[in-house]
This record gives structure tokens, sequence and C-alpha cells, in this order.
């Protein structure tokens, strides 16, 4: 946090640290962040998320590294017989996550004894993964398959279904093998563009009403951006600065993968259901917090869950400060948080869900040589600067669309 500057008469401490007539790359600090910060959530929830400096105004964003994929299934029938090892059908997007000295789980397949001799119905085939063929599937031996004889070193090909489900289980490693296989699945960064946006210093030789005015227009439209803007650059030409390259940033409306589609009015059970989603659907959320336009919320305070005794509402001051309902369910607890701003978009009767232990707050910290003054004793000229933008990681959030059309 930057220390916070002495205030002196007529000028906001808004922004601490900068001095009217410079031009600097910032983040938002706290004294903004508690400015109003219930009228633009979203805005404040990412000046409280993970904060990143970059070097660069694109960044590669990781988002999914920590999604964790534990299953596959089989793409076409693997016929039994005699044989002792066999390949794994497998589909293109499956087969990196299924690597060498891997276990495998084959569900609704029987197991059978430790002597290959019964069948053992509560307990499912096991396989191994010895190796990879030419195309990369598998190549796996059966751990507790059926054996003609049970002193055979190895067990018998099983039948295995079209589209049967393996569970992807740990590795197990031969006794004097020491060098683990790395692995092939590589996480897919995804581009995220830093906006540019700023404030014009001039404000601060006026009066503090103008300048908390200007700073409240500019954290509206920029919690509005965060929502619905959509990604991209394109070139302008300055009269001053000549060609320039323009970044806008995506808004996570479009950004958020898992989205579910609803009509406006929903039940209880529905509700559960969209909690269970979020809960255990994804990666486990480290600080779950729904952002809703007034009308989502207006039906949750319609609900009845006298039906339902684990589910209790309750209203509470986070640690944000904020006034929020509290939702207390078996999943676990969700924070509900209305945004004005959805209103304004058009998404009064929707909501998101988000993982705030799972926002990103990237910022551009250089300093910004091409928004200098154009005129050096011309102090209305000079702007307070920012560069930054939200992103996301795991897969845990939700958007909600309860918009007709």
């Amino acid at each position: 946090m930057r220390k916070k500057e002495k205030e002196t008469k007529g000028q906001s401490t808004l922004y601490s640290g900068i001095d009217a007539g410079n031009s600097k790359e910032v983040g938002f600090d706290v004294e903004l962040f508690n400015f109003e910060s219930e009228e633009t959530p979203l805005l404040s929830l990412m000046l409280r998320a993970k904060h990143i400096d970059v070097s660069s105004r694109i960044v590669d964003n990781y988002a999914f590294a920590d999604v964790d994929i534990s299953t596959v299934k089989t793409v076409a029938k693997v016929e039994g017989g005699s044989g002792t090892s066999f390949i794994l059908p497998l589909s293109e997007m499956d087969k990196p996550y299924v690597s060498t000295y891997s276990t495998l789980r084959v569900r609704g397949v029987k197991g059978y004894t430790d002597d290959g001799s019964e069948e053992t119905p509560r307990i499912d085939l096991q396989l191994y993964v010895i190796g990879k063929d030419e195309k990369g599937n598998p190549i796996v031996r059966c751990v507790n398959g059926f054996r003609r004889n049970p002193t055979d070193a190895y067990c018998q090909t099983p039948t295995i279904p079209a589209d049967t489900t393996l569970d992807i289980l740990d590795v197990a490693l031969p006794e004097k093998q020491d060098i683990v296989p790395p692995d092939s699945v590589k996480p897919i960064p995804v581009k995220v563009y830093l906006q540019k946006r700023g404030i014009n210093n001039s404000m601060l030789k006026r009066s503090i009403d103008e300048y908390e005015h200007a700073v409240r227009k500019l954290k509206r439209a920029t919690n509005r951006t965060l929502w619905i803007g959509r990604k991209g650059k394109i070139s302008v030409k300055d009269k001053y600065m000549g060609m320039q390259k323009v970044n806008f940033t995506e808004g996570i409306r479009w950004a958020i993968k898992r989205e579910i589609t609803n009509p406006f009015k929903w039940t209880c059970e529905v509700f559960i259901s969209w909690l269970k989603m979020f809960f255990a659907g994804g990666g486990k959320p480290i600080e779950p917090i729904c952002l809703c336009g007034s009308n989502f919320l207006g039906n949750i305070q319609c609900l009845d869950f006298s039906k339902y005794p684990g589910i209790k509402i309750m209203f509470v001051t986070n640690r944000l400060g904020w006034k929020v309902a509290k939702i207390r369910t078996l999943f676990g607890d969700l924070e509900v948080k209305h945004d004005p701003s959805l209103d304004k978009i058009g998404y009064s009767n929707s909501a998101a869900i988000l993982d705030f232990g799972r926002l990103v707050h990237y910022v551009y910290s250089k300093e910004c040589s091409d928004a200098a003054e154009m005129n050096e004793n011309d102090a209305k000229n000079s702007s307070v600067i920012i560069y930054e933008a939200l992103a996301l990681e795991g897969n845990s959030h939700i958007f909600i669309d309860c918009e007709e059309g």
C-alpha cells in the first residue's frame, strides 16, 4: 500500500502518492476501494483480489491450470480375449491425461479375486498403463482381472464396452524406476488484454465534490466494463502521438465458461441445484460470493426454504465491510450481494457466482511515457492513469443467465 499523502485544501486523497502534473501507471489503492465500494462490487473485488504486476499490456493467464481432469472414456469396445495386454481406445482430447504408469479404475466392469478365479461384483476392474501405441492410446494390463490359471503371471483381456468411464488414479512406478515421465498435459494460457483508463487531474484544482464525482463516474464505467467489455485491440492515429494501439479488456460475463440459462422464475430446488453445481461441480471454491441483479436478489427473498432445514439465510457484514445475505448450506456458505451495474446493463434477472479466492488483478505498473502533459505549464492536461485487467482462475465460477430471449 502506498503511504497516504497529507491532504491539502480542495484536494481529494482518493489517489494517494500522485501529485498534480504527474502522469504515472498506478493501481487503485485502499482509499479508492473504500469510496462507495458497494456501488461497484465487481471492481471492488478486483481491487482486493490477488495482485500481479506485469511488464506487458497483454499477459498469459493460466485460467484452468488447477483444473483436475479425473476421468476419461473409451471411444470403442474392447473385445475380451486371451491376450495379456491390450490397447485402450480414447479420444484425442483424453489421451494426454493418461500417462505411462498410471492406474485406471474401470467403472461397471467387474474385477476378480487375487487368484483371478472369481468375480468380485462390488469391486471394479483396475488397469495399469505400461506404455502408449503409435497413436497415443494407452497400452494396459489388468491388475485384478481373470486368470485362466492362478499361477499365470498376467490377467487376460476383459470386455470393456464403448463409452465406459475410467477414473484416473495415481501412478505406480516399478521398483527400480526413479524417473517419472513428464506430464503430457500443458496448461493452455488465455490472452488477457489490460485496458488503459484514467482520470484528469484538473479536478484536483477544483473541489473535492467535483473530483469525487469524476472518480464515481470512472468507477461505475469500469465496473460495467468488467462485466461486459469485449476483448480486442485496434490501432488509432493521434495528432500528437501518431499511430497507437488500444487494448480492450474482456468482461467476466464472457470469460466465465460455465453458464446456466434459466427462466426468470425459479424454485428452491433449482437454486439448490445451482449451489451443488458451484460447490461440487468444479474446483473447491475458496471464498464464494454471488453478485446479482435486483430481480435475482428479489427472487431469492421470495423462496420458501422451510422444507429445507439445512439452508439458512442471514444478513451479515462481511470482511469487506458490505452488508450481504449469507446463505448457509450443507455444501458451504455463499454471500449474495446486489451489483447495481447488472441492472444498468440488462442483467437484472441474472447473477454470477464467483470464487473470490480465484480472481486475479493484473496491473501494468510501468511509468506511462505517452500520457505526459502536452504542455508542462498546463495542469489541466495531466492525468492519473490505470492500466489493468480482471482475470479468472479455476473453473468454479458460474454465470446464471435468467434474461428472456
